[in-house]
């Protein structure tokens, strides 16, 4: 019994216990840390010739050929928002598909629900699958639901399923040192919008306008945190080299994620990120570093240097706002952040904001 219970422990924390390691590794709320992911994935076998692109640190989703097609394919969940679970799901599931040059097309859903939800739930939740999916074009083609014991909200998990032509997928590691970077809109767009619906009391109660949090409640929709329209004006361009949608972690982790997946450095310029007026005003109230907070809304962006003007041109004549806010440099260089004569290391978030700010809230 006991050699049994120490092999399930070593199973749950992935190590040993005991006398090689007294005090298994505790996960806290968040992405998996980059270290034990890449772990995990490098003993994945890749010998099926179709995958073209499979599991990697940084990588929005995976490709396999259909000849002249290749399918994109792209699972994620929504855990940190209750209120409009479904729309946001359909949203970033699209997303990671955009980012890899796709345009996404079929759905499906697992909706667990938590034990004793009013039913008005599952219909609430099925409403904004149906109605975020024709918005953009997507069909609802499956999934699962059910009721599960243990569950404090709705989580949903997404797949979404997109096509791109064989010549036309683009990957997170597609960058080169020189290339120009490149962020949609702006930094903060989901993680503002989920901090005003689900701590506006706190918000309130710190003393920031009401009308400042109802803006950043529909953050959602507007500037909204959709970058399939980003992608296809990027894409209408030429010169584009790699794409990647920052999510959890923020501004911060996707550019560790897009240097660690092409091999480059990477300099940032702070002063060219937009930051929203909302965005500042609720990060100050709560006491969240953007940089660091859910980011789905903006499209980071790689081009080669002759190229990205007209990728700028490109973007701005869809009526998406875009900046060059650094380039990429050889990898000996690091992530960096060049404020006038300093120099300081991006950086680096544990976990998203959002999970720091609203666990304790989650839990109860």
């Amino acid at each position: 019994a006991a050699a049994t219970s120490r092999a399930m422990e070593e199973y749950r924390w992935g190590g040993m216990t005991g006398a090689n390691q007294s005090t298994p590794q505790r996960l806290k709320a968040g992405k998996l840390p980059a270290g034990h992911l890449r772990r995990m994935l490098a003993d994945i076998q890749r010998d099926d010739p179709r995958v073209l692109l499979g599991p990697g640190v940084g990588e929005d989703a995976a490709l396999i050929s259909f000849g002249a097609t290749t399918l994109i394919a792209k699972s994620d969940p929504v855990t940190f928002a209750s209120d409009l679970a479904g729309w946001y799901a359909v949203q970033v599931n699209a997303n990671d598909v955009a980012a890899c040059g796709g345009e996404p097309k079929w759905f499906l859903a697992t909706v667990l629900l938590p034990e004793g939800a009013p039913a008005e739930t599952a219909e609430h939740i099925f409403t904004q699958l149906r109605d975020a999916a024709a918005g953009l074009g997507v069909t609802l083609v499956g999934g699962h639901t059910e009721i599960t014991v243990g569950m404090p909200r709705p989580i949903i998990c997404g797949t979404m399923l997109g096509e791109v032509n064989a010549s036309g997928a683009i990957h997170t590691s597609g960058a080169s040192p020189g290339d120009v970077i490149i962020l949609t809109k702006g930094i903060a767009i989901e993680g503002t919008a989920i901090l005003a619906r689900e701590a506006g009391e706190r918000l309130s109660s710190s003393g920031l306008d009401a009308a400042i949090i109802e803006r950043a409640a529909g953050f959602l929709f507007d500037p909204g945190i959709s970058v399939v329209p980003d992608s296809r004006a990027a894409r209408a361009a030429h010169g584009v080299t790699a794409m990647h949608d920052p999510t959890e972690g923020g501004l911060a982790t996707a550019l560790a994620e897009l240097a660690e997946a092409s091999g480059i450095g990477i300099e940032i310029d702070p002063g060219a990120v937009h930051v929203f007026a909302e965005t500042t005003a609720i990060c100050g109230a709560l006491g969240v570093d953007p940089w660091g907070l859910i980011a789905s809304g903006a499209l980071l962006l790689a081009a080669s240097p002759a190229e990205a003007d007209g990728v700028l041109r490109s973007l701005r004549s869809a009526g998406i706002d875009a900046a060059v806010i650094g380039a990429a440099t050889a990898p000996g260089n690091g992530l960096v952040i060049l404020d006038g004569d300093s120099r300081r290391p991006i950086p680096v978030f544990e976990r998203d904001e959002v999970a720091r700010i609203l666990e304790s809230e989650w839990r109860d």
